[in-house]
């Protein structure tokens, strides 16, 4: 069941890259305290609208906290330093500028469909960890 107190992270349904992202999220968020949605489904398209980003344009993971909302290098930083252990170390890179932070994270997500593939849609996520999506 969802609070509304968890981080939402909103990705590229089809996109391999992101989905292996969300499936490694999954695998180290021991608290539990990330819900997914893709940026496609009427839950993402909904959220988009609400944070005030475009609809349109998948090319972007985007973090939701409570009233906030992180996109690109940001969200990406964010949701490590949440994951805690390690990861919270990601914290230090934001020292560099955003604009050089987000130039290579559009690097990244430029050519992400060829490195990693795309599948036609989003695949459902299985019974064990369906109540971790949001889906309307």
């Amino acid at each position: 069941m969802f609070s509304g107190k968890e981080n939402i992270i909103l990705f590229d349904g089809p996109c391999h890259l992101c989905q292996g992202i969300v499936q490694f999220i999954i695998r180290h968020d021991s608290k539990s305290r990330f819900r997914f949605a893709s940026l496609q489904s009427a839950a993402g398209v909904r959220l988009l609208k609400e944070y005030g980003y475009p609809v349109d344009k998948t090319d972007s993971v985007v973090l939701i906290k409570g009233k906030k909302a992180w996109h690109k290098s940001s969200a990406t930083l964010r949701l490590l330093h949440e994951l805690g252990g390690l990861w919270h170390l990601a914290i230090v890179f934001f020292v560099f500028p955003k604009f050089i932070r987000d130039y290579i994270y559009d690097l990244i997500a430029g050519s992400r469909y060829r490195l990693f593939g795309k599948g036609k849609s989003c695949p459902l996520p299985t019974p064990e960890i369906a109540h971790l999506f949001l889906l309307k």
